[in-house]
């Protein structure tokens, strides 16, 4: 394939801050056509080179593409990728990939009986400190896994409590995130779906983990949606796993990421804040990850174009597939199940 016929669904936020660019200056890549709701969808049919813009989703899915991106408000995820997979398109979806576990699973299943690149972009899945770190787990480093460390706090109090500014000034976007999307129970909003999905998927990835039940509590500290989350996890195969994210670190502070693996042959420690990647094994070896001063800081400029390369074959991995985004979708519903029933423990699947 020489060139990718990309259609886009959605087109606020994140969307044209972040992925209409990278497309747009991908020479294998034709943007085809825009759909979104509201005013101003020419002027984005027009900066980014898109063919034509509608407010119609068939439309777009039935026009001559290969590939479309989804970057709606959450609740709407699901029946829109389902029906591009129906189509046989290959797709992009915005994280998180749903809001229910039964919705991520069919996706998941959908994407494999298609056969097509299904991929959410997760940011940190893509850092070079992270494969290695991967690697490190592949090879046996810290051997059977017995407990999992799984921690995230943004600089995002603002986001979630329907005040954009400090997004805005961090992603240089002149489209204010919709706080429909992020600050809405309804919607999906708040910081387990708008954040530790970033975390849960990223130890998903790295590790192969599948949570079995999990007893949660969240907290919203006087905002419309949960600010704070814990949980305490049993995952499949026995380990034991907690689960923390917090929404309000300073503006302007540096993303906490920390996750922490203890196994029968060892311990691994990735940090993304100090940016650190250590492996400490019990026989007395020691290995440390050399990262580039700011590696740490989220960006998501890889996810789409892997996604590219994914479709023409230029590459064959998929760090952040629908099985990722499904195992990270199943426990978060469930701490938000859990939490709702008082905390008590609850069977993700």
């Amino acid at each position: 394939m020489s060139r990718v016929r990309l259609g886009a669904i959605g087109a606020g936020w994140w969307a044209t801050s972040n992925h209409f660019p990278l497309f747009a200056a991908h020479d294998d890549v034709e943007l085809v056509g825009v759909c979104s709701k509201g005013p101003g969808l020419e002027a984005i049919r027009d900066q980014f080179g898109f063919t034509f813009a509608t407010e119609d989703s068939d439309e777009l899915l039935a026009a001559d593409i290969d590939a479309v991106v989804i970057s709606t408000p959450h609740d709407l995820h699901h029946p829109l990728a389902a029906q591009a997979l129906e189509r046989g398109l290959h797709v992009l979806c915005e994280k998180p990939m749903t809001l229910r576990a039964d919705e991520a699973w069919d996706l998941a299943t959908r994407a494999e009986r298609a056969g097509t690149v299904f991929l959410v972009p997760y940011g940190w899945n893509y850092k070079p400190f992270t494969v290695a770190a991967r690697r490190m787990l592949e090879a046996g480093g810290v051997g059977q896994i017995q407990y999992a460390m799984c921690h995230m706090a943004s600089p995002t109090r603002g986001l979630f409590g329907s005040d954009p500014t400090h997004m805005l000034e961090r992603w240089s976007s002149e489209v204010a995130p919709d706080p429909t999307t992020w600050s809405s129970p309804a919607r999906g909003g708040g910081y387990a779906h708008g954040q530790v999905t970033h975390s849960s998927a990223l130890l998903f990835w790295l590790t192969g983990l599948r949570a079995a039940s999990v007893a949660g509590r969240v907290s919203t500290a006087g905002a419309p949606v949960d600010l704070f989350d814990a949980g305490v996890i049993r995952f499949e195969g026995g380990a034991l796993g907690t689960l923390s994210g917090a929404a309000t670190l300073a503006d302007g502070d540096s993303y906490q990421v920390d996750i922490r693996l203890f196994g029968t042959e060892g311990v691994l420690m990735l940090d993304v804040e100090r940016e650190r990647v250590t492996l400490s094994r019990y026989d007395g070896t020691r290995q440390e990850v050399e990262i580039a001063p700011g590696e740490g800081e989220y960006e998501c400029l890889v996810p789409p174009s892997r996604f590219i390369d994914l479709i023409t074959g230029a590459s064959t991995e998929n760090n952040s597939d629908a099985e990722v985004a499904a195992r990270s979708v199943e426990l978060i519903d469930a701490l938000l199940r859990s939490s709702a029933a008082g905390g008590v423990d609850t069977p993700v699947h």
